[in-house]
Order: structure tokens, then sequence, then C-alpha cells
């Protein structure tokens, strides 16, 4: 055998860390989609329901500290993501942050609840219209969040859904649609698509240039966030003003 001698070489590139839920089809493409290649990015699941109830979201706060930890030892991460919107506001941002750096080192943690308050902020906006996939007692919670930070929701929609594998397949087609009847109801600023498995990507821009307003989405604005929060702000057209 013949040893051979080697360098190390030090890695400079922001990195960043996603937990994305089991049943999760989507939030892991989007993200690849509008990242740049100098960033890196680790992904890790968590445990989740089939079908998503509020107690199915609460069981999830148990598995967290586990997913977080399954991520390269040794490796400090810029921010790390929870990737679920009713998730955060089932169990708490403030919980999910102390699990998640109970698991992994990182400089800042994030999940779409406090990335959406932060991106209404950054837009100014206090109005939103939510079109969610799921049922109302899962809805109801994250209205109540975002009201104690003084986004008011007036208007508010849902497909009813709570199957998981049933809400990744709704099509980009309902998706506007609802959208577009939600927000012709009047008294908003901005609409928010809810939900990291839901499908929104392809319906942002066309949504803006329709309805000349704001349009925010789970996927979106975890993004924006967590590249702010690693000091690499995101700026990609065709995804929305947010990100433009």
């Amino acid at each position: 055998m013949t040893a051979f001698r080697y360098d190390l070489e030090e890695l400079h590139k922001k990195t960043l860390g996603l937990i994305v839920l089991q049943s999760d089809e989507t939030i892991e493409q989007d993200f690849r989609r509008i990242l740049p290649l100098d960033i890196n990015l680790h992904i890790s699941r968590v445990t989740s329901g089939l079908e998503v109830t509020s107690d199915s979201l609460q069981q999830m706060e148990q598995h967290l500290p586990d997913a977080a930890g399954l991520f390269p030892r040794g490796l400090h991460f810029d921010a790390v993501g929870y990737g679920c919107t009713s998730g955060t506001a089932q169990i708490g941002p403030e919980r999910i942050s102390s699990l998640v750096q109970g698991g992994v080192s990182t400089g800042a943690v994030s999940q779409p609840v406090s990335a959406l308050i932060a991106a209404c902020k950054h837009l100014g906006l206090s109005r939103l219209a939510i079109l969610s996939p799921y049922i109302e007692e899962v809805s109801n919670r994250l209205r109540q969040v975002l009201a104690e930070h003084g986004i008011d929701t007036p208007v508010f929609g849902s497909f009813e859904e709570a199957e998981e594998q049933k809400v990744v397949r709704i099509d980009a087609a309902s998706v506007q649609e609802a959208a577009f009847n939600l927000a012709a109801q009047g008294g908003i600023d901005g609409v928010f698509l809810s939900c990291t498995n839901l499908r929104t990507f392809d319906v942002i821009g066309p949504l803006e240039s329709d309805l000349d307003l704001p349009v925010l989405s789970s996927n979106q604005v975890l993004a924006w966030h967590l590249t702010r929060l690693a000091g690499a702000p995101l700026h990609v057209s065709g995804f929305g003003r947010l990100l433009a």
C-alpha cells in the first residue's frame, strides 16, 4: 500500500441547514431553485404525521433535537431553518429555536412564521389575505400568532385538506385561482400562501402581476430570512417582490 500526503482546505461558503418534515416533498426543491451555488445547503428530516392536526404538529416538538443532531458533526451553520408553518405556530418560535440550537451549532434559527413577520415588516404589510391548505383548527393558531405581532388576517380561505400527500398535489391553477378570489375581497395589502408543502413558486409572479400586491409564501419568506440572517441576502427575479 502507498500512503499519500494530503492538504486540508478551509471552506468559506455560507452554510445553511434546513429541517424538513418527513412528509414534505416541496420545500427542498424550492430552496434549490433559488439559492445560489455559493451557499451550502444541508438537509435533515423530522418525523411528521401523514395528516396535519394540532396534535400531530405538537408531536414534532419531541423529535426536533434529534433532527437537528443529524446534521454533519462539527459543522457550524450560519443559520438553520425549520420548515413548517403550522408546526411553528403550534409549538412556538422561541421553543423551536431552543430545540434546534440544542442539537446543532448555528448562529441563528428561523421558520416560516418569524420569516413572514420579518418580511411583512420589510415590505410594510399589516393586513394579509391567507390561503392555507389545512383545516380551520390548524390555521386559526397561525392567525392568532400573526395578530400578536400586529399582522391582521381579515381575509382567509382554505382547501380544507389534512392529508399531506394530497396537499403537495394541489395544482398551481387551483392555488392561483383561490388566491385571486381571496384578494378580490379587498381590505388587504398583501397575500400569504401558507404551507411549505404547497407548490407556490410558479404562481407568485403571475399573482403579483394580476393583483398588484406583494405575494408571499412559506418557502419564499423562509429562504429570504435565512439568507439575510446568514449575511448573504438573496436576490433573484421571478419569485416575487420580496426576493427581487
